[in-house]
């Protein structure tokens, strides 16, 4: 399954999961560029990205498009791949796309979460429904004690 995405750099890029073969990987799922959470959860992951490429690449996923993505990348001067996943193929692979609901409203939406991957692309550890707060912490701790 290839998604256009952004690379490191902010090129505009095809990625497969295949790609990445070969190296671990943090996979996030977040609901959507340029929202407090989202934005809190970008930029700890940006803010720790040295520590964690130790480990693994990053790569953040979300149904916005490429251009959102653009913005969203220069604007916080992120530092990983960002994937665009209109059609949630992805999302719907990973099982995070899911119905949500909001002041009694349901819709559907990704639901936060975090996959570290294998050199193989088998999930090794999960984390849903993930709260901000601490999240990149928590994930580094894992890393760690791998």
């Amino acid at each position: 399954m290839k998604l256009l995405g952004l690379d490191k750099d902010g090129n505009e890029k095809e990625f497969e999961l295949n790609d990445f073969n070969g190296q671990r990987v943090i996979l996030y799922f977040y609901p959507k560029d340029n929202t407090a959470g989202c934005t809190q959860e970008a930029c700890d992951f940006r803010d720790n990205i040295n520590r964690l490429t130790k480990y693994v690449e990053v790569v953040g996923v979300s149904p916005d498009s490429i251009k959102s993505h653009q913005s969203f990348k220069e604007k916080q001067s992120l530092n990983f791949i960002l994937l665009s996943d209109t059609e949630h193929l992805l999302s719907e692979k990973y099982g995070v796309w899911k119905e949500k609901s909001m002041y009694g409203r349901k819709y559907m939406g990704i639901e936060r979460s975090t996959f570290v991957l294998d050199k193989n692309g088998n999930i090794e550890k999960e984390w849903r429904k993930v709260k901000v707060k601490g999240h990149v912490d928590e994930v580094l701790n894992y890393l760690l004690r791998q």
